[in-house]
């Protein structure tokens, strides 16, 4: 990774609108990869609705993601000439997928590092903010996490891993409003992201205690998760149960009118 300055010649306005152009793919490639990995380590820690009683503990929810860490190939870009004092930051997407191969290899740490250089050097890309807040997140320190998933909500509004991460963070902090709110945005970006569905009808299942505005999200996931998930079949049929009115009593037998 190169820190220091190269001595080049002034840069043409020609070289700045190519420089914009792949300062844009580099935001786009960067936003796009973390949509792709950053839910590899998603969790939620929501208690299991009361209707059911069937587990001691709700198992760690984890969405993986197989695909390549790897966006598109850049251009080499020429080096920032030393006379407009700029400093050579180095290839952000090189560095992005370098930090994100330090996070895959459980190297929480380092990768934090490299996201928090990331996202000081490059502050207008969402995908290092994102990651930042998802190892906040997992390292309890919450407030740090709502604050950088929030600034990536501000600077890509269509992410939807920070906005589910942020409603699994507000439930977590006992707001609830703002919970639902959170994932309602993640799902208004992606209705079809199952696990948005998951969290909301938790949500609205065990904290706000509406079951049956649940189970609508606890089928979407199910449809959408491509497995069944044995809780989930056995919280929507408790909900089912619970909501199905009793068959009514036989009537007594009529007394004979004959002797």
């Amino acid at each position: 990774m190169t820190t220091g300055s190269r001595r080049a010649p002034k840069p043409s306005p020609r070289w700045r609108r190519h420089a914009t152009a792949n300062s844009n793919r580099v935001r786009t490639a960067m936003t796009a990869s973390t949509e792709r990995t950053a839910m590899m380590n998603i969790h939620t820690t929501a208690p299991l609705p009361p209707a059911l009683k069937i587990a001691a503990a709700l198992l760690a929810l984890t969405l993986g993601a197989c695909s390549s860490m790897s966006g598109p190939k850049l251009p080499e870009r020429p080096q920032p000439s030393a006379e407009t004092g700029e400093v050579d930051k180095g290839d952000p997407q090189a560095r992005f997928t370098e930090a994100m191969g330090l996070w895959q290899q459980n190297q929480n740490a380092e990768a934090e590092t490299a996201f928090d250089s990331l996202s000081r050097d490059f502050p207008d890309f969402a995908g290092p903010w994102t990651n930042l807040g998802i190892l906040y997140a997992k390292s309890n320190r919450r407030e740090q996490a709502i604050a950088a998933l929030s600034k990536a909500a501000t600077l890509n509004p269509n992410n939807k891993v920070a906005f589910n991460w942020l409603g699994i963070l507000y439930r977590e902090s006992g707001d609830l409003n703002r919970a639902q709110l959170a994932y309602e945005k993640a799902l208004a970006i992606d209705p079809n992201y199952a696990l948005a569905h998951y969290n909301l009808g938790v949500l609205l299942d065990a904290h706000l205690k509406r079951p049956l505005d649940a189970v609508a999200h606890y089928r979407a996931y199910q449809s959408l998760h491509g497995t069944d998930d044995l809780r989930v079949m056995a919280w929507i049929a408790a909900i089912d149960a619970a909501s199905t009115p009793p068959a009514p009593a036989p009537a007594p037998p009529k007394p004979e009118q004959t002797p």
